[in-house]
């Protein structure tokens, strides 16, 4: 588990350069495509959104907490909020996240399930390595999100991973509320689910349930952050997200869709242009690394 960690995190700087000549030599709206495509995502232009897609490549990946550490050192200070729960013989994981990634607030719901052990210890389920939800575990959710009150975005899919990232739009985690709804296959399910929020700090009161459908608020976490949520770096973090998202705003003010947008940033701020492209060259080099044996 330890060592593909490792090697992506050393490996990081390396990986931003290679291969990405596709990307920054197609015309804007080909960067657009690829890239999103690439990083496993599309673009609701509606809600001036980016989703997640049913099958990327994160879906392979599986999760593990070291994941959840991992994300401020690469410059997303997001809260976190993991659930556990046993049900149909396995360790189930409904997990929350709201915050700012990058130049992106965003939010997301993830479903991951593992074996249940043979030594069923429960203070060691967030130790755990999760695989993603396979189609006939994947769960009916919605969520909206809203930033001091006032709504950014709403998702509603049946989904193993239900997200949404808005581009240029800077947030504190705590300007950020979250209201999920999640509909379970039975009432077992449900009343395990209940009782994992329960064990995470959640009261009675702070959960709504309605037949076999559940609903939270995730505002403040109710469990412990990762450790690399540290408040000085996460200030400093925050300062650089925010100059981004100014910068990103600013230029690209005279243009109403992403497409033009994309091309613009290109050629104007390209430092810009690499936190959004190039990590997508990031995800698809750690892909092949992974379909070749190397993680």
């Amino acid at each position: 588990m330890f060592e593909p960690l490792i090697t992506m995190l050393t490996g990081i700087r390396i990986m931003k350069n290679i291969n990405k000549e596709k990307l920054e030599n197609a015309d804007g709206d080909n960067i657009f495509e690829k890239g999103i495509a690439i990083a496993g995502y599309a673009y609701d232009a509606e809600q001036d959104i980016f989703y997640c897609n049913m099958n990327p490549w994160q879906r392979n990946m599986g999760y593990s907490r070291l994941y959840d550490e991992t994300m401020a050192p690469f410059g997303m200070i997001v809260d976190c909020e993991p659930i556990y729960f046993e049900y149909d013989n396995k360790i189930w994981l409904i997990e929350l996240w709201k915050g700012q990634y990058d130049l992106n607030t965003g939010c997301e719901v993830g479903i991951y399930t593992a074996a249940k052990p043979a030594l069923n210890i429960p203070a060691a389920y967030k130790y755990m390595f999760y695989n993603c939800a396979n189609d006939e575990e994947r769960l009916p959710m919605s969520f909206t999100l809203k930033k001091n009150g006032e709504l950014l975005f709403s998702r509603d899919e049946e989904h193993w991973w239900l997200a949404g990232f808005k581009l240029g739009e800077y947030s504190e985690p705590s300007e950020l509320e979250m209201s999920i709804k999640i509909f379970f296959k039975d009432n077992t399910m449900c009343n395990s689910f209940i009782q994992g929020l329960l064990n995470a700090g959640y009261s009675q009161e702070e959960i709504s349930r309605n037949e076999n459908s559940v609903e939270i608020i995730f505002d403040k976490p109710h469990t412990p952050q990762p450790i690399t949520r540290i408040e000085k770096a996460d200030k400093l973090i925050q300062k650089k997200n925010k100059l981004l998202c100014d910068r990103y705003n600013d230029i690209t003010k005279m243009y109403d869709n992403i497409e033009d947008k994309m091309h613009f940033i290109k050629e104007e701020a390209p430092y810009i242009y690499e936190e959004i492209i190039g990590k997508a060259a990031i995800v698809r080099d750690l892909k092949n690394m992974k379909d070749s044996g190397i993680l």
